[in-house]
C-alpha cells in the first residue's frame, strides 16, 4: 500500500491544486484520501486500489468546494488576502542554477496550463485530469465522477476545446 500511495501523491496532489486553488487545502485533501483509502480499503484486491483512490479523491474535492460555499456565504463580507507559498519554489531552486533559462520558460508554460485549467468548470477539470492525465479509461473515469460515459466524453470535449482556445499559443500543430 505505501508504494502505492507513493505513486500516485504527486498526481493527486496536482489535481486537487488545480481544482481547488490552494496549497494546504490540496495537501489535507490528499492526506484525507490517502487516510480513507487505508483504513477502509486496504482489504481490497490491489488492482481495485487506484480507480478507489481517485473516486475518493474525487469525493474529497466536491466536498471541499461544498465547504467553501458555504463558509464563502456565511462569510463573504471578509477580505482574505492570498498568500503565496514559497515552500512550492523550493524545490525548484536547485534546478535554477543548471538552465534557468529553461526552467523559467517552462515554470511559465506550467503555470499558464494550471491557470486554464483552474478556469475551467469543476467537473470538466475532473475529466481532463482522469482521462489525459491520470490516464483512466472512459468507464473508469465514469465511475470515478458519478455520472455516464457520455458525460464523461462531453466534458472532456469542453474541457479540450476550452483549454485549446486559451492556450493557443503554445499549440503547436503536427
Amino acid at each position: 500500500m505505501d508504494d502505492f500511495l507513493a505513486s500516485v501523491e504527486q498526481q493527486a496532489y496536482r489535481i486537487a491544486f488545480i481544482a481547488l486553488s490552494d496549497h494546504d487545502e490540496a495537501l489535507d485533501v490528499v492526506q484525507d484520501t490517502m487516510i480513507s483509502l487505508v483504513t477502509k480499503y486496504q482489504q481490497r484486491p490491489e488492482s481495485e486500489w487506484r480507480t478507489l483512490f481517485f473516486s475518493i479523491l474525487h469525493n474529497r474535492i466536491t466536498d471541499s468546494h461544498r465547504k467553501n460555499t458555504r463558509k464563502r456565504r456565511l462569510f463573504g463580507w471578509f477580505d482574505r488576502s492570498d498568500d503565496t507559498n514559497e515552500a512550492d519554489n523550493i524545490d525548484r531552486v536547485d534546478d535554477q542554477i543548471v538552465q534557468p533559462a529553461q526552467l523559467l520558460q517552462d515554470t511559465e508554460t506550467m503555470s499558464s496550463i494550471e491557470k486554464a485549467l483552474s478556469g475551467l468548470p469543476l467537473r470538466q477539470q475532473e475529466a481532463f485530469m482522469l482521462r489525459m492525465v491520470e490516464g483512466f479509461d472512459t468507464n473508469e473515469t465514469a465511475k470515478i465522477m458519478g455520472c455516464s460515459a457520455g458525460s464523461v466524453k462531453t466534458h472532456l470535449s469542453r474541457a479540450l476545446s476550452a483549454l485549446k482556445e486559451v492556450l493557443n499559443e503554445y499549440y503547436e500543430p503536427f
